[in-house]
């Protein structure tokens, strides 16, 4: 009987034994998967502040260029005034106010190839944050188990 009770008892004490070590790993687990969440999150935000910074960059760029595009549409008006006889050219002869025309037209296309550039840079930011808030959406609706979705929540996911 001794030996039986003390089997039994060992046997016990081994089952008691492994589920703390049962709920010592899932805490473990539970630990590294909330910091991966956290530093998933960091790099999210990290990500949405570089573009943030980017789109901040691009929009002053295109204020920039919208202020030298106007500074040129001005000086480009009185340059054709002065090419038709209606200003007066003081001691500009035609040639060197053509050439000076040529060079304005030159720089407002350079400026005009310029702004479409930075319009497709900021399309791109778009798109980028778009694309973040989609992952980090499907993100959310992937965390939650199947067997508590509706159909609804399951097209939804395969929307995304």
């Amino acid at each position: 009987r001794k030996q039986a009770t003390g089997y039994s008892t060992s046997s016990s004490d081994e089952e008691f034994e492994s589920k703390p070590s049962l709920t010592h790993k899932a805490k473990r687990a539970l630990r590294k998967r909330r910091k991966l969440e956290k530093e998933t999150k960091q790099l999210i935000k990290q990500e949405e502040l570089k573009r943030l910074h980017k789109a901040q960059a691009v929009q002053r760029q295109l204020e920039e260029l919208e202020e030298r595009q106007r500074a040129l549409e001005i000086f480009g008006v009185e340059l054709e005034r002065e090419l038709r006889g209606e200003a007066d050219s003081g001691t500009k002869d035609e040639n060197q106010m053509l050439h000076e025309w040529f060079e304005l037209v030159m720089e407002k296309n350079k400026l005009m190839r310029y702004e479409s550039e930075l319009l497709i840079i900021a399309q791109e930011l778009e798109l980028e944050d778009h694309q973040s808030r989609l992952e980090q959406k499907l993100r959310e609706k992937m965390a939650i188990d199947d067997s508590l979705k509706d159909e609804m929540d399951l097209n939804e996911e395969d929307e995304i």
